[in-house]
């Protein structure tokens, strides 16, 4: 009975707690308010969690969302996985593509934001993804890094979705260097790209791509069906795309094709493209891959057995249909 008559009031841990969760207050303002001094304060709101006055439950389906995370993160030994949630969107189909993409871009920049330094080297790819992630960027958190393109520039597309003009968003937004490669990315034979490596500010781009500490990048798919924009745009011929099919491309990433090992594929185009080796891309620490829509399932799965991604950001659809194809 002694020891109960030191124990706080319980209406006084209530307030404490309602003042702090529900209404916001700073501990200093509660210890005004209720005339008690700041440690206290501290050790009521404890006392409140520990005695389950306060509780905390994370819902469905973001709870699902880290359970999501770390299975794929263990599954395939990956350093990172973040993990959009998709929310009840009244829009049609198109609409639902183009929200969920803009959800997972968001998280891309929120993630490489935190975790950018001025030492870091940062290689960039192309895309819609990319486009929508730089946009998300937040400009007042700057970072004196370096920004290189990984590969020279898609013709006939945008300029907006431009790899040149995406880098040079990306390092006016940190404040930071860049550098680009000034020729188109898919080149009319070897020789070409062998004589251009030649030039000074290819030259100089190249020397950069083994500097690389952290990719970003997306991913082109090419099963089930040839989605990539790669192909929608008609960037790459009907006749080009077949030879890639004949192949068994099932994806691109950074202009690179790859099979469903994750391994780059022989063909003409690996010696036509100007842009960062299958080999040195492969090599970089941290490569990150942005990217979302379940009809990708089968292409990112094949980039996970490869190794072709270090960290992955994705909606909760895709990351859910990667882990049931992967046990089929």
């Amino acid at each position: 009975m002694e020891a109960e008559v030191y124990n706080q009031s319980t209406f006084i841990i209530l307030k404490a707690a309602y003042l702090y969760y529900i209404k916001n207050k700073s501990q200093n303002e509660i210890a005004d308010v209720l005339n008690i001094s700041v440690p206290t304060v501290s050790r009521l709101i404890k006392k409140a969690k520990d005695e389950k006055i306060v509780e905390f439950v994370i819902r469905d389906p973001y709870l699902e969302c880290i359970d999501l995370e770390e299975n794929l993160k263990k599954e395939f030994n990956l350093k990172d996985v973040v993990i959009a949630p998709i929310p009840n969107l009244n829009t049609d189909k198109e609409g639902m593509v183009e929200n969920i993409r803009k959800l997972v871009a968001l998280e891309g920049a929120r993630y490489i934001q935190r975790i950018i330094t001025e030492d870091d080297v940062l290689g960039v790819s192309w895309g819609q993804t990319m486009y929508h992630l730089i946009h998300y960027l937040n400009p007042c958190q700057k970072v004196n890094g370096t920004f290189v393109t990984m590969h020279g520039s898609i013709s006939g597309l945008k300029q907006e979705l431009d790899v040149r003009t995406l880098v040079s968003r990306m390092s006016m937004v940190f404040g930071g260097r860049n550098y680009s490669l000034l020729s188109e990315a898919l080149l009319s034979n070897a020789g070409v790209v062998k004589s251009m490596k030649k030039e000074k500010n290819v030259s100089a781009v190249f020397e950069m791509f083994n500097k690389i500490t952290i990719s970003l990048s997306g991913i082109g798919s090419f099963y089930p069906e040839p989605d990539s924009l790669l192909c929608r745009s008609k960037y790459l011929s009907k006749e080009e795309i077949e030879i890639l099919q004949s192949k068994n491309v099932v994806g691109d990433i950074v202009m690179r094709y790859f099979d469903k090992q994750g391994k780059e594929v022989n063909s003409n185009f690996k010696e036509r493209t100007m842009g960062i080796d299958f080999e040195t891309f492969k090599n970089i620490k941290k490569k990150i891959s942005v990217v979302s829509g379940e009809t990708k399932t089968h292409t990112v799965l094949s980039a996970l057995k490869g190794g072709l991604i270090d960290v992955l950001i994705t909606d909760y659809k895709l990351g859910e249909s990667i882990l049931k194809a992967n046990a089929d």
